[in-house]
């Protein structure tokens, strides 16, 4: 799927079970697949018991992106998978939430540097959820697990 049209890479992701039942969009995936933005709305299948933003389903939000960015950047010379997350939660979603992905040339270079004998690259991004005010809602850290084949 990675190799398909952006387009409707975007069409197929958002109509994926864990994503669809969720209520979470992917509304932006750049052509060099550097950049993506994904959005949920509080709605009744996506809350808790207190009426807030269901966790599991904030981190589904940032869970695949970094490791497919990744493996849509280093290419098929690359082992890319997830290796590890975690995630805090600072403040109760009320209503849309967003988070955004960043690639740049530098990251990748990095990696590429570091995986070039063979050896493991475990490569850590930041990711913020923030509602559609601004407010951090959680912050979680997302583990990459890159090898050159």
């Amino acid at each position: 799927m990675l190799d398909f049209p952006v387009s409707l890479v975007r069409f197929l992701i958002n109509l994926w079970p864990p994503l669809l039942f969720t209520g979470i969009s992917l509304v932006k995936l750049s052509q060099d697949w550097r950049f993506v933005r994904v959005e949920m709305p509080l709605r009744f299948y996506n809350k808790n018991v207190l009426g807030i933003h269901f966790g599991g389903s904030l981190y589904s939000m940032i869970d695949p992106w970094y490791m497919m960015m990744l493996a849509k950047n280093l290419g098929s010379d690359y082992h890319v998978v997830d290796h590890s997350a975690s995630i805090q939660y600072q403040n109760p979603g009320l209503d849309l939430v967003y988070a955004e992905f960043l690639l740049d040339n530098q990251q990748i270079d990095e990696i590429k540097r570091q995986a070039e004998g063979g050896e493991k690259v475990i490569k850590t991004f930041t990711v913020e959820i923030k509602s559609i005010h601004n407010d951090i809602i959680c912050t979680a850290t997302k583990n990459i697990y890159i090898r050159k084949k």
